[in-house]
């Protein structure tokens, strides 16, 4: 049975503690609090200039964001609001609008009180945004298409964002013109490593990625990894092509996860390029639901912030069109050396535990970057804790027997 949400103005959750996470803390989680008034319903038929929402019926959380302490998170919407929120009490502390514009991909800057964010109207500006007045502080014009991936830097006030214009642009915070520019030949997909010192950008149609150092951007990259999953070929042939979405490393520099639509993501070498694991057990947000049929071409749908690391890099935790909460243990991944061979099939890594979350899509999923907490979203936003209580130890210990862990 799926858990009930909670009424947003009731008791708030305990304050997340910063314990090791480990299987049986990780089978415990379970949802603090459910906020289901965290997106404006839609408004009634016939309402001019409003957005209509990616699955009918329903608006959506489209992208969250931790504050580099953990303290915050931010949700953009489809009803074009940013909200912030208190990872300790749960609570909503502040609405912003951004009708003009729209939202989506709120990324904190190193300041608690700034974001960077993209745009979905009006044109294809980032916008600099201060949280404590409600003013933008800077716009970074030069994508002539929609901004569809977007990463602040891990150690300066760099960012990066990537585009439907098929260029990747880098920028700094303090200045409005863009300090470098990639193109590339399909909509690229971006992502920092933990040092800030090299950046991955993943092309699709061509099912590859390329990692640049960030202080010789402008010359080739240094590695160029193929994404070929051979065990796709025992399914159809030809094999369906691989749609990626998102891409993040882990926090120990070793691994790059790629984020895909479908109904696998991956995990690769960081240092060499070797396909590693592949994580099944979900349903990939490709689809707009689960009776539709796929499309004979993968789509992004509404894929791109559902799957990430936790901070130790020991797990993966992800979203999924039917709602579930999926968590991957990820600590025994194979190790391979020297050349790449692309027959070698990945690891199938199955989830640790599959959680009941949201009634529809699970869109957002995302670790707290210091905290022992996560925080989901689709139509509503959940705060999730381990549950530590003595009575839910042998029911751990029990589920994670029966998942053969």
């Amino acid at each position: 049975m799926a858990p009930q949400p909670g009424n947003s103005n009731g008791p708030a959750p305990a304050p997340p503690t910063p314990i090791p996470l480990s299987n049986p803390a990780m089978a415990k989680f379970k949802p603090a609090k459910i906020i289901k008034g965290a997106v404006e319903p839609l408004p009634p038929p016939g309402t001019a200039n409003q957005p209509r929402p990616q699955y009918p019926g329903l608006r959506h959380i489209t992208g969250i964001s931790f504050d580099d302490r953990g303290d915050q998170v931010i949700t953009a919407s489809e009803d074009e609001t940013f909200r912030l929120y208190s990872c300790k009490s749960g609570k909503q502390t502040k609405i912003l609008h951004s009708k003009k514009y729209g939202v989506d991909l709120p990324r904190f800057t190193h300041k608690n009180t700034a974001i960077v964010h993209a745009s979905t109207k009006e044109d294809d500006t980032i916008r600099y945004h201060s949280l404590h007045d409600n003013k933008y502080l800077q716009y970074f014009k030069g994508h002539k298409g929609r901004v569809v991936s977007l990463e602040v830097s891990p150690v300066d006030d760099g960012f990066m964002s990537g585009s439907q214009d098929r260029t990747v642009r880098l920028w700094d915070l303090r200045a409005p013109t863009c300090r470098g520019l990639l193109s590339v030949p399909s909509t690229p997909v971006i992502a920092y490593d933990s040092t800030g010192v090299v950046f991955a950008v993943a092309v699709n149609h061509y099912s590859r990625i390329l990692l640049y150092d960030q202080a010789n951007f402008d010359k080739a990259p240094f590695l160029v990894i193929t994404l070929d999953d051979p065990t796709l070929g025992l399914v159809s042939f030809p094999p369906r092509p691989i749609f990626m979405t998102s891409m993040a490393f882990s926090s120990n520099g070793k691994y790059l996860l790629v984020g895909c639509s479908g109904d696998a993501h991956y995990v690769v070498d960081a240092f060499e390029g070797h396909l590693l694991a592949k994580l099944e057990g979900h349903k990939g947000l490709e689809r707009r639901s689960m009776h539709a049929p796929q499309n004979i071409e993968p789509v992004k749908g509404s894929s791109g912030e559902e799957v990430g690391w936790t901070p130790d890099s020991k797990y993966i935790v992800g979203g999924s069109l039917d709602g579930k909460i999926i968590i991957w243990d990820v600590q025994h991944l194979p190790v391979r050396s020297g050349d790449v061979d692309l027959k070698v099939p990945p690891m199938k890594v199955l989830p640790m535990v599959a959680l009941d979350g949201h009634p529809g899509p699970s869109r957002c999923v995302k670790f707290n970057p210091r905290l022992a907490m996560m925080v989901s979203a689709g139509a509503e936003l959940a705060f999730w804790l381990p549950d530590l209580s003595p009575d839910n130890d042998e029911i751990a210990q029990n589920l994670l027997k029966k998942k053969g862990t």
